[in-house]
């Protein structure tokens, strides 16, 4: 379907945006209300199908159609909304691909993750400052550092958030669905040469448990694809993204990344770094502050299921989540 209202008024968006919604119409008024004041001049609106195994479902995601139905800017709005069940994998890859068989570039949100107004002026910056740079992947609006943690307005990261998060076309024709080049002698050289030894392990396992499993989850794959292609991810130096989701589709948990503050950049300009690459010092910060403790007491938890501790690895689960519920995450 596809509606257009062509009124003259201005648009404070250059950017198009892809909305993901499911079944809770709670945090989807809320992050919608945020896209309504960002008044997007493209809104492409996607929707996987109820499961027929879950009762009131139907009704939840009628809801969120609802919602999300009530665009009174001008604005070309396209929608696609399923009419069964294709899980998170197959739901949201799809959905990408198709906003982007219409867009070269544009935003992606979905419905848990609440953007500050701020994220919109920063990712239309972006996608349009790094179009035809290929060594960008991917730009995002989400710190796990919280704010002020480089002398620039933003940075380049080898870590990669899609809690609030824009791309091009370019990029994600490279998106690999099936990993099928994992694993490989590339997972030996170019994890291990890139990352530090925790986060390469940790990176390894999950695509190894990924594969293994066949978990039914989009994001693996779009990691992967940024790894394995040297991409960086442009990233504010001061968060713009809250994850406002504590229960969703796949997690009823809350973590120190759930409700995070905004911070702050300045509104007269973007500060850019003077060469593109890694910055040592947040990717560093991040592998110590989320990945290596969730390194260590994953392996602990798979050393104790090897040896039939069931008791010791559900402690260890437990332990974990009380790490992240804790866990302070300062500059």
């Amino acid at each position: 379907m596809t509606t257009d209202t062509t009124s003259p008024s201005p648009v404070e968006l250059k950017s198009a945006v892809l909305f993901l919604v499911f079944n809770r119409p709670d945090v989807t008024a809320r992050v919608f209300d945020a896209i309504r004041n960002a008044k997007p001049p493209r809104l492409y609106i996607a929707a996987d199908g109820p499961r027929k195994t879950k009762q009131g479902e139907a009704t939840l995601c009628d809801e969120v159609k609802k919602i999300v139905a009530n665009v009174d800017w001008p604005c070309t709005v396209k929608t696609l909304f399923r009419n069964e069940n294709l899980g998170c994998r197959k739901a949201v890859s799809s959905a990408i691909t198709w906003f982007f068989d219409q867009e070269t570039e544009g935003i992606i949100i979905e419905d848990d993750v609440l953007p500050s107004p701020e994220f919109f002026r920063f990712c239309d910056f972006a996608l349009n400052k790094y179009r035809t740079d290929t060594r960008i992947g991917m730009v995002t609006g989400n710190n796990l550092l919280g704010a002020g943690v480089a002398s620039n307005d933003y940075m380049y990261s080898q870590i990669f958030s899609i809690w609030g998060w824009a791309t091009w076309k370019r990029a994600w024709d490279l998106y690999d669905s099936n990993m099928d080049g994992w694993p490989s002698k590339w997972r030996n050289d170019s994890l291990n040469y890139r990352f530090k030894s925790q986060l390469a392990r940790y990176f390894s396992k999950t695509f190894d448990a990924h594969v293994t499993n066949n978990i039914d989850t989009w994001d693996t794959q779009w990691l992967y694809t940024c790894i394995f292609n040297n991409f960086l991810c442009v990233t504010p130096k001061a968060n713009m993204i809250s994850n406002i989701g504590i229960v969703g589709t796949h997690s009823s948990v809350e973590t120190p990344n759930n409700n995070v503050s905004y911070g702050c950049v300045p509104e007269s300009r973007f500060k850019s770094p003077s060469s593109v690459g890694p910055d040592p010092y947040f990717d560093a910060k991040i592998t110590k502050r989320i990945y290596r403790p969730a390194h260590y007491l994953a392996e602990l938890s798979h050393i104790s299921k090897a040896l039939g501790v069931h008791s010791i690895a559900k402690y260890v689960y437990s332990a974990k989540m009380v790490l992240f519920k804790k866990l302070k995450l300062r500059r």
